[in-house]
């Protein structure tokens, strides 16, 4: 079945393109809350900008979801632990607006150094008052950016341009970084007392809610003007409208405010206050890069593959090109644990050897944990409920790695201690055969393999001897099964073997159990690799 895209609000003609050849693409009037609640009941995916509410009574009336998208850098209208309990990722596009809301700051700044608002107002309601509009310059003057994530550095770059001196206060930036910016880290106090201009780039977090207040402000440079672009309430508006009021503050360009939508503030008061409803994204380039973000994340969700931009997904974030093609080896390892042991284990070792191991590999953890219980658990498994699967069965899960290469270059090993006291492991690879990555397994509990790690996998363990490759063999072929590969692998001759098998269709159990029965093996399972 096709899988279907839900669209609620209207997406750029370039974002519905990259659905359009793979996904049935439905949309819906997500204001009209009836009609949402019934088109969610087919959709693997539904993506939103602000006016639509993905709530837990949305998240219930889709048995199907996946991934809930937000084509926008917030998430105030997706309630994202109803959609996580459900195993539902939750995606945005966290850097569509970055350019649109710096340059929204640098719009903001210049209108108040040069008193542009208020003299446009002025003049067209008949007046021609220059010098009441007389304003500063800003080259030469020392500009403080308070905060330098990603939009604060590109607030930063762009004022370098204008030949102004460059400070800011983050914590969270180690000073080489803020050297290569052309930037010198000082501390708030510094900056409010240095700053001639102060730009505010900061999330808000119960740690930077009312950053600037009273306090803050009486302390600030006289004549500071101040520009916030971020997030209301980072600065306390009465106090800002208060030290305004009194001459500290020489003036502000405000794009954002406590309480949205904003029609009222104490800051609307001053001619040499710049206000603007929220602005910061609403350029034609940033909706559009966020609607193609999501899309594209939407359609990686939907075939199965990690998804950057996932606000649920531990381990979430970029993943590097040379680690990428070992997710589908840890998830399918997991898949082949789960069926060696025939059980789900007490903890779990994900081990990653080789010069991989020297790159961020913390999401081939979370690949392995999904895999673990892919046969386990009716509900369906992902990247986002994974870990808590684990954590409600008190399973384990630990990552270890060494950059030592022994037999292969890379290598992922799934190693888990079981309730009955037994040691299971798994390992493989991914080798380039042509322009193909293919999946190997490598090792199944201590017997040595090389066996590509697809479509339906059958393990027997058996004591060696003459004949069982044949009696298996009579038994998949009566049954109408035709064995694609096969390999014995065994520790010593006349001691345990171990034979593995790739059939083309899925064998029901009581034929696994009497093919096992016929050659006297101690175990028999089988592991379904086969993409879903």
């Amino acid at each position: 079945m096709t899988p279907v895209v839900l669209i609620a609000e209207e997406l750029a003609p370039a974002a519905l393109d990259v659905l359009a050849h793979d996904f049935d693409v439905r949309h819906v009037d997500g204001t009209d809350r009836p009609a949402l609640l019934a088109a969610l009941a087919d959709a693997d995916a539904v993506i939103v900008r602000s006016a639509t509410k993905i709530d837990a009574e949305a998240v219930a009336a889709a048995p199907r979801l996946k991934v809930v998208a937000r084509a926008g850098v917030g998430l105030d209208n997706v309630e994202v632990p109803a959609a996580t309990a459900r195993g539902v990722m939750v995606v945005n596009a966290p850097t569509s607006n970055i350019v649109s809301a710096a340059e929204q700051a640098v719009a903001l700044l210049l209108a108040v150094a040069r008193n542009t608002a208020s003299a446009s107002a002025a003049l067209k309601n008949g007046e021609w008052k220059r010098s009441k509009y007389t304003g500063v310059e800003v080259q030469g003057k020392t500009v403080g950016v308070v905060g330098l994530g990603r939009i604060g550095v590109l607030f930063a770059q762009r004022m370098a341009a204008f030949g102004t001196r460059l400070i800011a206060y983050d914590p969270y930036i180690q000073p080489a970084r803020a050297a290569q910016l052309g930037v010198r880290l000082v501390g708030l106090d510094e900056l409010l007392r240095e700053s001639d201009f102060i730009s505010i780039h900061l999330p808000k977090t119960p740690e930077t809610v009312g950053l600037i207040g009273e306090k803050e402000l009486s302390i600030v440079k006289p004549g500071v003007r101040i520009v916030n672009a971020a997030r209301g309430g980072l600065i306390d508006e009465q106090a800002l409208a208060d030290a305004i009021a009194e001459g500290r503050v020489g003036g502000a360009g405000i794009d954002v405010y406590g309480k949205e939508p904003c029609t009222s503030s104490p800051l609307f008061a001053f001619d040499n206050v710049v206000a603007t409803p929220h602005l910061g994204a609403s350029t034609n380039e940033a909706q559009d890069k966020a609607g193609l973000a999501v899309a594209k994340s939407v359609k990686l969700a939907l075939q199965g593959e990690f998804v950057p931009d996932a606000v649920n997904v531990q381990a979430g974030g970029v993943v590097d090109e040379d680690v990428r093609p070992l997710l589908p080896l840890a998830e399918k390892l997991g898949r082949v644990f789960t069926a060696v042991a025939g059980q789900v284990a007490a903890s779990i070792s994900v081990e990653v050897s080789g010069a991989i191991a020297s790159h961020d590999v913390a999401v081939l953890k979370l690949a392995a944990t999904k895999g673990l219980f892919a046969s386990v658990v009716e509900e369906q498994v992902t990247y986002v409920n994974a870990p808590h699967l684990a954590a409600d069965r008190g399973v384990e899960v630990t990552l270890t790695t060494d950059e030592a290469v022994v037999d292969h270059a890379n290598l992922v090993t799934v190693r888990g201690a079981l309730p009955d006291g037994r040691t299971v492991s798994v390992a493989g690879t991914v080798v380039i055969t042509g322009t193909r990555e293919v999946v190997r397994l490598t090792e199944v509990d201590g017997y040595p393999l090389e066996l590509a790690a697809e479509g339906i996998l059958l393990f027997f363990r058996y004591a060696d001897k003459p004949g069982v490759v044949g009696t298996i063999g009579t038994f998949l072929g009566e049954a109408g099964l035709n064995i694609a590969a096969m390999q014995v692998a065994r520790q010593e001759a006349g001691g345990q073997a171990l034979m593995t098998l790739t059939v083309d269709e899925a064998v029901d159990a009581e034929l696994l159990t009497n093919a096992a029965a016929a050659i006297g093996a101690t175990a028999a399972s089988a592991a379904d690799l086969r993409d879903e």
